[in-house]
C-alpha cells in the first residue's frame, strides 16, 4: 500500500497530543490543557472528516466504494474507542497529579456543609437564571432542538410510575467550566467543581413546583453535527446574506456523533439516539461522567507556578530597534521573524504606523482568521479616517470562523475599507499584506507573507515565518496576487512567488525533478521540508521516484501523513518526524538542495491537494542571508529534537526519537538560538 489512509493518519496526530497529556516532564495544568486540545481536535475530526466518510457511503456511486468508506468508518470506530479509553486512563492520572500538587477536581459527593451552602447560592444566583429545561417524547425531533456539541444532562423523570425525559444544558456559554470553591482559612489546597456537578447537584431546586416527579436520574451527553454547508445561489442575495444562510444548515446538520456516559441505562440511550435518528454509520461513543471535555483547554491556572510552562519573554528584532521606523527597517534589508519567539507587535505595529505615516498611500491586506478584539483591523479602520486607500481580502468560508469573518465584513464596510471575497470556487489562504509609500516622488512597495494568520491571539502559541520585505519583485508579485483575486480570468506570471493554484504544483514538481536528476548523476541531493499535512499523492509519489534515485528526504508533519517512511524499494531514503510540544507546529518550510544553493521556501501552504489546486497560497523565497541563516538553523534543530519528536513510521506507530546525543528540546534550543541572534 503506497498511502497511507488520511483520517487514520490525523487520529494518529491525535494519539500524540494525547501523549503529550501522559508526559509527566509536562507541568500538570498543562497536561489538563493537552486533553482540551486532545477533545477539540476530535470534534472537529468528527464534524468534517468523519462527515465526509459518512457522506462517501450514503452517495457512493459504486458498491464497491460504499464498502470502502464503510470499512474505513469502522477502523475509525475502532481507533475512537481505543483513544476514549487511553484518555480515561491518562485523564485519572491528570486528576492524580493536581491532587498530589493540592488541587482537586471534586464532585458533589466530596463537598462539606459549608460548600454545599455556598454552591446552593452560586446555583441560585448565577446559574439558575440560564437554564431552562427541554422536556422530550418520544414525539420530540432531537436533531432540531439539541445543540452542537453542548453539554446536556439527559434528566430521567419518575412520576407515578410514568417515565419521561429531559435535556439540560450546562450554561457554559455563560459561565466558566470549572468553578473554585470558597478556601479554609489558612488553607494552601484548592478545590475545584465542573459546572456540571453543580448543575446535577441542584436538578431538585431547578424542576420542583413546575415539573412533576417523584424520582430522577441523570447522565449526560453530547451531539456532535457534520459542519458541511451549500451557499444558497440566490441572486438576489448579497454574498454575505448568502453565506450567513448557508452557515445556519450548520445548526440543522444530521448528527454524527452521540457521546455518553457510559452508565447510562440502555432504554435511555435508545431514546436519544432513536430522537437523533441515528444508524448505524453513526458513532456512538460511552465514555467517562464528563463530556465536553475540550472545556479543559481553558482549564485555569490554580496552585504554585510551577504548574503551568513559565512564561516566556518575546523577543524584538533587532532591525527594528535599530531604526526611527519599519520602514527604514524594511528598507534596509528583509526582516524574518519566527512567532511566538518574537513579538507579533511587529505586525500589527507596521500597519499601526501604515495608518498614519503621510506617505503611505494603499494597504491591502489578506484575512484568514483574526483575533476577537483584532487591533490590525482597528489599525486598518484607523488609516480609512486618515484618507488611505484601504483593501481588505476576506475569506468568508475559513472554516468555524464564518460567522466573525461575516461580522468582521459588515463592520469594515461600515469604516470605509474596500472588502473582497476572492473568486467563488476557490478559499484565499493566503498571508499576505501590501503597503504603497511615496519615496521620491514614486511609488516603493512593502510587503510581509507569513505561514500563519494575521491573528494576534493564535500568534502566541503557534510557530511561524513571517517576512518583511521590500524586494522590489517579490512586493510587485504580491501585488499580483491580489489582482488576480479579483480578476483571475487575467494571465499572471509569477517568477518569485510559487501561487496556488497557478504554479505552485509545477514548480514544486520541477524543483523535486531537479534533485532526482542531480542523484541520477552522482551529485549531492536532498528536500527537507516542514508542513502541517502531506498529503497529496501526486506530489507524495514524485518524492517516492526521489527516495529511489537516492534523495535524502527529510519532512516534519505534524498532522496527516500518507506517505508511508522507511518501506523497502518505495521510500528507503525518506524520514518523517512530528513534533508536538508546548506550541503549535504550524510554519510550512520547503528546502532544496538546488546544488549547493539551497532554494528556501515559507508558504501559507500545505501538501494537499486543496492547497495546490483548489486554494489561493503563496510560497516565498528567502533571499536574504541573515534569513536563510534563521531558517535553515530553526529546522536543524528541529530534527535534532529527542525529547519531543516522534518517528512516522510506514505504520503511524507513535514512537519517540531516541538518541545518546545530549538532550534537545527543539522549542527550547531555538529560542536560545534567536536570542543569541540578537546579540550577533
Amino acid at each position: 500500500m503506497k498511502f497511507y489512509q488520511q483520517e487514520l493518519s490525523w487520529l494518529a496526530f491525535n494519539e500524540r497530543v494525547l501523549q503529550e497529556a501522559a508526559d509527566t516532564s509536562v507541568p500538570v495544568i498543562e497536561r489538563m490543557r493537552f486533553l482540551g486540545i486532545f477533545s477539540n481536535n476530535m470534534d472537529e475530526f468528527f464534524q468534517v472528516r468523519v462527515a465526509d466518510v459518512r457522506r462517501a457511503i450514503y452517495f457512493a456511486p459504486s458498491a464497491e466504494e460504499r464498502d470502502e468508506a464503510s470499512q474505513l468508518l469502522t477502523r475509525i470506530q475502532q481507533k475512537v474507542m481505543t483513544l476514549q479509553e487511553q484518555f480515561d486512563r491518562v485523564y485519572a492520572q491528570v486528576l492524580a497529579a493536581l491532587a498530589d500538587n493540592q488541587v482537586n477536581i471534586v464532585d458533589d459527593t466530596q463537598l462539606n456543609d459549608s460548600q454545599r451552602l455556598w454552591l446552593a447560592a452560586y446555583f441560585h444566583d448565577k446559574v439558575k437564571p440560564h437554564m431552562v429545561p427541554l422536556l422530550m417524547n418520544e414525539r420530540s425531533n432531537l436533531v432540531q432542538i439539541l445543540k452542537q456539541d453542548k453539554i446536556y444532562l439527559c434528566v430521567e423523570l419518575t412520576f407515578q410510575q410514568q417515565l419521561s425525559y429531559a435535556a439540560i444544558e450546562v450554561p457554559t456559554d455563560h459561565l466558566h467550566r470549572f468553578v473554585e470553591l470558597p478556601r479554609a482559612r489558612g488553607s494552601k489546597a484548592v478545590s475545584v467543581i465542573l459546572l456540571d456537578h453543580i448543575v446535577a447537584t441542584h436538578l431538585p431546586d431547578l424542576l420542583q413546583g413546575v415539573v412533576a416527579f417523584d424520582e430522577l436520574s441523570y447522565f449526560s451527553f453530547k451531539v456532535t453535527r457534520d459542519a458541511d454547508y451549500r451557499i444558497p445561489h440566490d441572486i438576489d442575495q448579497s454574498i454575505l446574506e448568502r453565506m450567513e444562510e448557508g452557515i445556519k444548515q450548520r445548526f440543522r446538520a444530521d448528527p454524527v456523533r452521540l457521546v455518553y456516559d457510559k452508565r447510562m441505562p440502555g432504554k435511555m440511550l435508545r431514546f436519544l439516539c432513536d430522537g437523533l435518528d441515528m444508524d448505524a454509520y453513526d458513532s456512538i461513543v460511552g465514555g467517562g461522567r464528563y463530556r465536553n471535555t475540550r472545556d479543559f483547554a481553558q482549564f485555569q491556572q490554580l496552585g504554585g507556578a510551577k504548574l503551568v510552562h513559565r512564561p516566556q519573554q518575546l523577543l524584538r528584532h533587532p532591525a527594528f530597534d535599530n531604526h526611527t521606523n519599519v520602514f527604514d527597517a524594511v528598507a534596509a534589508a528583509d526582516v524574518l521573524l519566527f512567532f511566538p519567539y518574537h513579538s507579533f507587535n511587529a505586525v500589527t505595529e507596521f500597519v499601526r504606523q501604515s495608518a498614519y505615516d503621510p506617505a503611505v498611500t494603499r494597504i491591502a491586506i489578506c484575512i484568514y482568521r483574526v483575533a476577537r478584539d483584532s487591533r490590525l483591523i482597528h489599525a486598518l479602520m484607523d488609516a480609512v479616517r486618515n484618507g488611505k486607500h484601504v483593501t481588505v481580502m476576506v475569506e468568508l468560508r475559513a472554516r468555524f470562523d464564518e460567522e466573525a469573518n461575516i461580522e468582521w465584513s459588515k463592520e469594515m464596510t461600515d469604516a470605509g475599507i474596500r472588502v473582497i471575497f476572492g473568486i467563488q470556487g476557490l478559499k484565499a489562504h493566503a498571508k499576505l499584506l501590501l503597503v504603497h509609500r511615496m519615496e521620491q516622488g514614486q511609488v516603493r512597495r512593502y510587503g510581509y507573507l507569513g505561514t500563519g494568520n494575521f491573528n494576534e491571539k493564535t500568534a502566541e502559541i503557534y510557530t511561524d515565518f513571517g517576512l518583511f520585505t521590500a524586494h522590489p519583485t517579490i512586493c510587485f508579485e504580491i501585488e499580483q496576487v491580489f489582482q488576480y483575486l479579483e480578476q483571475p480570468y487575467r494571465r499572471y506570471d509569477f517568477h518569485e512567488l510559487l501561487v496556488s493554484p497557478v504554479n505552485t504544483r509545477e514548480r514544486l514538481e520541477a524543483a523535486i525533478d531537479a534533485e532526482i536528476e542531480a542523484a541520477q548523476r552522482g551529485l549531492p541531493a536532498e528536500i527537507f521540508i516542514k508542513v502541517n499535512n502531506l498529503v497529496d499523492e501526486a506530489l507524495i509519489v514524485r518524492l517516492y521516484r526521489a527516495s529511489r534515485a537516492g534523495v535524502k528526504i527529510r519532512a516534519l508533519v505534524r498532522g496527516m501523513c500518507a506517505l508511508r517512511a522507511g518501506v523497502a524499494g518505495l521510500s528507503d531514503h525518506i524520514e518523517v518526524r512530528s513534533i508536538v510540544d508546548r506550541f503549535l507546529e504550524h510554519a510550512r518550510v520547503f528546502i532544496f538542495h538546488n546544488g549547493g544553493q539551497s532554494r528556501i521556501y515559507i508558504s501559507s501552504a500545505d501538501w494537499m491537494k486543496r492547497n495546490i489546486d483548489r486554494r489561493v497560497e503563496a510560497s516565498c523565497p528567502i533571499h536574504d542571508e541573515k534569513a536563510r541563516t534563521s531558517v535553515l538553523g530553526i529546522m536543524e534543530l528541529q530534527w535534532r529534537d529527542n525529547c519531543k519528536a516522534r518517528i512516522i513510521d510506514a505504520e503511524q506507530s507513535n514512537p519517540y526519537v531516541m538518541s545518546k546525543r545530549p538532550k534537545v528540546s527543539s522549542q527550547r534550543a531555538i529560542y536560545s538560538f534567536l536570542k543569541r541572534q540578537q546579540t550577533e
